[in-house]
């Protein structure tokens, strides 16, 4: 065959052409199957956290059963993966994730330092950046869950994505207001 003939011949390009859009639609296919599954993953965790918080709530369950219960959930569902739990009380939502209240602030202004008189809400002699207690608390107190999982990628493409690792993290988190069944108290102090 000559060289003319050789650069008229079109048989063959379609394969090339498709050899080169293949890595790319590969990794495309693969990136929407992971974050499908991603989401899919938050919607069980979501699932699981909002059924054990509401029997956490009502007074059926403690904070061991609570984190038993969606450990086992998630576990059946991803072996392998990590599941920590983070339960904490509050007197009402308003305290949820903020710090102690400062009652009397010395230079710097706005920030703690020792000097420094703040409401120690929960009662542990120090000031903290969030002023929850741990566990469920009691009566109509607000409690804030926090579940955070890592799971190993379904389909390993983390190494082939700049930013991205072959695990995941997911964290999901719900507020809730215990039930009024039993006498309400308020037992901060000011500590100076």
């Amino acid at each position: 065959m000559t060289l003319a003939a050789l650069r008229r011949d079109r048989s063959g390009a379609t394969i090339i052409e498709f050899a080169l859009i293949l890595p790319v639609l590969s990794m495309l296919m693969l990136g929407v199957l992971d974050l499908g599954y991603r989401s899919y993953v938050t919607s069980v965790i979501q699932g699981s956290l909002h059924k054990a918080a509401r029997l956490a709530t009502v007074g059926t369950m403690t904070v061991p059963q609570i984190e038993a219960r969606i450990a086992n959930d998630l576990r059946h569902f991803s072996p392998g993966s990590t599941v920590t739990t983070e339960t904490r009380s509050y007197f009402d939502f308003n305290g949820v994730n903020t710090p102690e209240t400062i009652t009397q602030d010395t230079a710097p202004e706005g920030e703690f330092n020792p000097g420094d008189c703040f409401e120690d809400v929960n009662n542990n002699g120090q000031f903290d950046l969030n002023r929850g207690r741990g566990g469920v608390g009691g009566a109509e107190d607000v409690v804030h869950f926090e579940v955070t999982m890592t799971y190993s990628r379904i389909v390993p493409i983390g190494g082939f994505i700049p930013g991205w690792s072959n695990d995941v993290t997911v964290t999901q988190n719900t507020v809730l207001r215990n039930q009024p069944f039993a006498g309400r108290t308020n037992a901060s102090v000011v500590i100076c």
